[in-house]
């Protein structure tokens, strides 16, 4: 029964993970389009009465700004506005920090440091963690996830001794912990590997 329950929850996650990010996008997408209605009622009178054309032409204005915004993140003003603009509101926003840094990890685009994948020595035996930070007296700042949730747990601060980095992808690391510790064995193994 526990293992029916498990799998549901997990089912339950992931069909989460997949609907409210698709769900959130059409929320936005249609509140653009009813923002930019006015601007684009005038245009719509022009073209044949037959045609929804004030909600196509919200919809192909709202596509067209995400575009320009798209290709405008490319160039270096663009990336020079996102930095300011995060470093200015997005990162006053609890959370989004942590959340930018995961989707980067997961992503394979971190050029970061932190979430590298660990096994704690406990007194108890090998713990899969994620180094957070490393302070400046040599001590690890780790977090331990929770089986099978990776994005809970605790927050510690070890002795180097105690904290055995990996040289594995940050993935492999969270399916680990996701898959209730299956295949662990490859994190032992990239332990013994590293020393």
């Amino acid at each position: 029964m526990k293992q029916i329950m498990a799998s549901a929850l997990k089912a339950l996650v992931r069909g989460l993970l997949i609907i409210i990010p698709i769900y959130l996008a059409i929320l936005l997408l249609l509140k653009g389009m009813k923002s930019v209605g006015t601007l684009v009622s005038p245009f719509a009178r022009l073209l044949p009465e037959w045609l929804p054309a004030e909600g196509l032409l919200s919809l192909l204005l709202c596509l067209a700004i995400c575009i320009a915004v798209g290709a405008s993140i490319g160039t270096r003003l663009g990336q020079r506005v996102r930095n300011k603009l995060e470093a200015t509101v997005f990162e006053r926003i609890p959370g989004y920090a942590l959340i930018r840094s995961l989707t980067h990890q997961v992503a394979g685009e971190s050029r970061e440091s932190t979430w590298k994948p660990a096994l704690f020595q406990s007194d108890e035996g090998l713990i899969p963690a994620f180094i957070i930070e490393e302070l400046e007296d040599g001590r690890y700042t780790v977090f331990v996830p929770s089986i099978p949730t990776p994005f809970a747990g605790a927050v510690l601060v070890l002795d180097r001794q105690r904290v055995h980095p990996l040289d594995v992808p940050f993935t492999d690391a969270i399916k680990v912990v996701s898959r209730w510790g299956s295949g662990a064995k490859d994190l032992v193994a990239a332990m013994k590997k590293g020393n």
